[in-house]
This record gives C-alpha cells, sequence and structure tokens, in this order.
C-alpha cells in the first residue's frame, strides 16, 4: 500500500482505537485519520455501568491510548467531528463545516446509541441515558443526592446501573415489559436468577410492566406512570432500554444494511474499499452460519484486528465466537456463543443454582452445545469454546454432573 494511501476511520470508541494500532503493527505507513464524534480520545465502555460508576476506575484507566500514543504512531485524530455523508463514488466523507476527507479506504466504527421511549416526560430533566463518559459522571452525581431511582429496563445496562445505585444507597424501582429481567438474552430459567439476585439487594422489581409516561413538575421528572394507573414516585429515572445502531451514514451512502450494516467474513461491506466495525457490523459468522450482530466489548475489541488486514488486501477471516461479561454485586458472569431467537434450545445447569456458583450451557435438539454461562464460576472459558466448536452432541446428564470434567 503506497504511503500517499490515507485510510480514514469514522468513529471514536474502541473499534476505532484498535483499528488504528492494527494498521500501525501491520506496518501500514500511510496516513491513518480518525473522526470521532466525542471530543474525548477513544474509551471503553463496560465500566461507564461497572467500576467508573462504581468509583474504582477513572478514565485514565479505560482509555487504551493517551493523547502521545497517536502523536508518536502519526494517526491523525479529529475529535468532536461527526462525519454528515459519505460519497462512495468520489471517495470521500463529509465534515460539519462543509469540508470533505478523501479516503483511499474507510472503515465504519460508529458504535450505537440508546434508544428512547416515544412516551410523554422521556425528555424531561432529571431523565437520563447511559452511553458516554459525561452521563456515566452524570450518575455518580445523581447517586450522592437522590434517595429514588426508577430504572426502565432490566437489561444489562440497567441491572448493571441498578447495582452500583443499590451500592451507593439509592432505593431503585427497575420496570420491564418482558416476565423477568434478561428474557431476550437468557431466557426465563437464567432470568429468574438476576431477578433473585436483585430482589435479594432490596430492588422493588417490577416485570410484565408497560410504562406509559414518566409525570414530570416544572419540567422535572417526579415519577413514572404505568399503563394500569399505577405511578411510581422517584427523584430520576433511567431510561435503559437497549440501543440502536448508528447505520444511517452506511444506509444513505446505498450500502446494503438490514439490521446493521451488512458485512462478509472478512468484515469487508458490499464496498470493497469499506469495512464496518463493532456494534454495527452485521456479519456473515463462518462458524455460526448466520448473520449476527453484537453489542459487546469483545467485538469492538477483536473485529478491528480482521478488519485492518481486510483494508490491507490480506486474507482475513473474523471467526470469534460471542463473548459478554457482567459484574453485579457479588455476582461476576462470562457468556459464551450465541443462541438466536429462532432458535430452540434447552438450558442444562452444572452447579449450584440458588448459590448463583454454576454453568448453564443452552443445547440445542440435537445436545450440540450453543452457548455456556459460568456465573461465579471462573477458569472455564476455554473449554465452554471447545465444547461449542467441536460440534458434537453432548450428554446433558453428565454435562450436568461437576464430578465429571468439562
Amino acid at each position: 500500500m503506497s504511503t500517499d494511501s490515507r485510510f480514514v476511520i469514522v468513529g471514536g470508541g474502541l473499534a476505532a482505537v484498535k483499528l488504528a494500532e492494527a494498521l500501525r503493527d501491520n506496518d501500514f505507513d500511510g496516513t491513518v485519520t480518525l473522526v470521532g464524534g466525542e471530543e474525548r480520545l477513544p474509551y471503553e465502555r463496560p465500566p461507564l455501568s461497572k467500576e467508573h460508576l462504581l468509583g474504582k476506575q477513572q478514565l485514565p484507566d479505560f482509555t487504551p491510548q493517551p493523547a502521545q500514543w497517536y502523536r508518536d504512531h502519526h494517526v491523525e485524530v479529529m475529535l468532536g467531528t461527526t462525519v454528515t455523508a459519505l460519497d462512495r463514488a468520489a471517495k470521500t466523507v463529509a465534515l460539519p463545516d462543509g469540508s470533505t476527507l478523501h479516503y483511499d479506504k474507510l472503515a465504519l466504527a460508529t458504535g450505537s446509541r440508546p434508544r428512547r421511549l416515544p412516551i410523554p416526560g422521556a425528555d424531561a430533566d432529571g431523565v437520563y441515558e447511559l452511553r458516554t463518559i459525561e452521563q456515566s459522571d452524570a450518575l455518580i452525581e445523581l447517586f450522592r443526592s437522590a434517595r429514588k431511582l426508577a430504572v426502565i429496563g432490566a437489561g444489562w445496562i440497567g441491572l448493571e446501573v441498578t447495582a452500583a445505585a443499590r451500592a451507593a444507597g439509592v432505593e431503585v424501582t427497575v420496570l420491564e415489559t418482558g416476565q423477568v429481567p434478561l428474557q431476550a438474552a437468557l431466557g426465563t430459567r437464567m432470568g429468574e436468577v438476576f431477578a433473585a439476585l436483585h430482589r435479594a439487594h432490596d430492588v422493588d422489581l417490577r416485570c410484565g410492566v408497560t410504562v406509559a409516561e414518566i409525570t414530570t413538575a416544572d419540567g422535572r421528572a417526579t415519577g413514572v406512570r404505568l399503563d394500569d394507573g399505577t405511578v411510581v414516585e422517584t427523584d430520576a429515572v433511567l431510561q435503559a432500554v437497549g440501543a440502536r445502531p448508528n447505520i444511517e451514514l452506511a444506509a444513505d451512502a446505498g450500502l446494503p444494511v438490514e439490521h446493521g450494516v451488512l458485512v462478509d467474513e472478512s468484515l469487508a461491506t458490499g464496498d470493497p474499499d469499506i469495512v464496518a466495525v463493532g456494534d454495527i457490523a452485521e456479519q456473515q459468522h463462518p462458524v455460526l452460519d448466520r448473520r449476527i450482530r453484537v453489542e459487546h466489548w469483545a467485538t469492538a475489541l477483536n473485529q478491528p484486528a480482521v478488519a485492518a488486514l481486510t483494508m490491507l488486501g490480506k486474507p482475513a477471516v473474523y471467526d470469534r465466537l460471542p463473548y459478554f461479561f457482567t459484574d453485579q454485586y457479588d455476582l461476576g458472569m462470562e457468556y459464551t456463543g450465541f443462541v438466536g431467537p429462532d432458535q430452540d434450545a434447552s438450558v442444562v445447569v452444572r452447579g449450584d443454582l440458588e448459590a448463583r456458583e454454576f454453568v448453564a450451557f443452552w443445547l440445542d435438539p440435537g445436545n450440540r452445545v450453543l452457548a455456556g454461562m459460568n456465573v461465579n464460576v471462573w477458569d472455564v472459558t476455554d473449554r465452554i469454546k471447545e465444547l461449542i466448536l467441536s460440534g458434537e452432541p453432548v450428554d446433558p446428564q453428565r454435562l450436568a454432573d461437576t464430578a465429571t470434567k468439562l
């Protein structure tokens, strides 16, 4: 690749900086330009609802590279800049000041944004969401003054913020439409584990409810009204109802999109000069033999190494299994694998469910392992991966027997 080549990375999160690292690690000596919408250098997001929110880490602790690294590696950084349009024919991206930036290869790492409920009061003062360091800092300040917090949504972000709020002594009511927390991600049986965990920490968890309105007084949130007329009084509200991938730039440019930006096994889009990574990448996965889009830290961490090779014209395949983790109170969990909403799967538990020390396995009808989740049991992730990748049926009874080695 010519030293006159310019590779542009659109995005300012973990995937963006890891892609810049990977390009330099693979001896690309052309121009690398990173265009990020936030005013800060790229940082990791899991601590925003975990260690940072608990006061255990500060921003430098989860900023992968300091400013000096970008200077030393000749990576141009344009912060506080949102690309407004992509012209694939001219191979340019448009910037807010009306100028354009030429690229030879382009990486889209635009991430996602929190979903917002289309209900009255959703934009009132005292209604929070969590995606940025500023929003995490705002929650920390809230925990110092608020007595009551209502959390709408019992997904990963909602539950992690709930755990941090309880650690700070804040009373929390969680409102969830599903019958248990995390139902879409884990199913009913495992969702009950997290329901019991939070109720054991005095969380008022209400499942199977629908939020109709955030009530206000003088423009500030005062409560949450449910569709049955019940009002939950609160000092503040967190909306944690999922995320929406930022695929508009790609869609407007005519790139194929569905739930995300469609990419192949090498993370290339429908345009040979453009790759997509992270939250927005809806990949044809070579191991799972289906399209998946994974909004988790490990994807942003690991995909860029493959995307960089693809940008450099080298053969590469992203075949890692999905992985994510959570920490809530005294519960630590890792999840490896993938179970699609269209897949029929049974759950086998190995260990003590009530003590919350176990490994859960999702098996297809042929007793092949699709995914595994270890809860307060460590150093088993590699074995779970091996069971999934083998594609061989397992004996559910032996799998559940802790006397039988994995």
